[in-house]
């Protein structure tokens, strides 16, 4: 039996995230002081019985991010959700051109259109959206917002530029 964990489930997310850690669980777990076996429990969605406490959850994030693992704020990004709150990474803003918030826009777009394809193409199909499909478009959604905060954060820095690093348009 193959289980689809949900991306959009914070507990879900907290599993699928850890899993992917380099050596799984059990060098997260070596990682963390912990013994693999408690940690197995504290992530596994279906035991009631162990909870991983918000420092542990934190720590988790941290860990994987900084080893690389792909979508490592899932589950933050999945708990704000749950509470109908945004999140997106601030981008590096060092060095900041005219170029760069350019491509901000641009690519605050493209998310945009990605969220209307994958919503054209689970209508597409039948006229409905599955929770599969829901969890596609969510996770566009969830780009799209993170793209358009990047955006609004670069914006922001355009106003700290020195004046003679700012371009004057008619």
């Amino acid at each position: 039996m193959t289980v689809r964990y949900s991306d959009t489930n914070q507990h879900d997310a907290l599993y699928k995230v850890a899993r992917t850690y380099p050596g799984g669980i059990e060098a997260l777990a070596q990682r963390m002081c912990k013994t693999a076996s408690v940690l197995y429990n504290k992530l596994r969605p279906g035991v009631v019985t162990h909870y991983p406490s918000f420092e542990e959850v934190s720590e988790i994030v941290e860990l994987c991010t900084a080893a690389g693992v792909p979508h490592a704020t899932l589950p933050i990004e999945a708990m704000c959700q749950r509470h109908n709150l945004v999140v997106f990474a601030f981008p590096a803003l060092a060095h900041l051109s005219d170029a760069d918030l350019t491509q901000s826009v641009c690519k605050a777009m493209q998310e945009l259109g990605d969220v209307t394809g994958a919503i054209a193409s689970a209508l597409a199909d039948d006229g409905g959206i599955s929770l599969a499909e829901l969890d596609g478009i969510e996770r566009e959604i969830q780009q799209a917002l993170g793209a358009i905060g990047a955006l609004r954060e670069r914006v922001r820095a355009q106003v700290n530029r020195p004046a003679a690093a700012q371009k004057v348009r008619p």
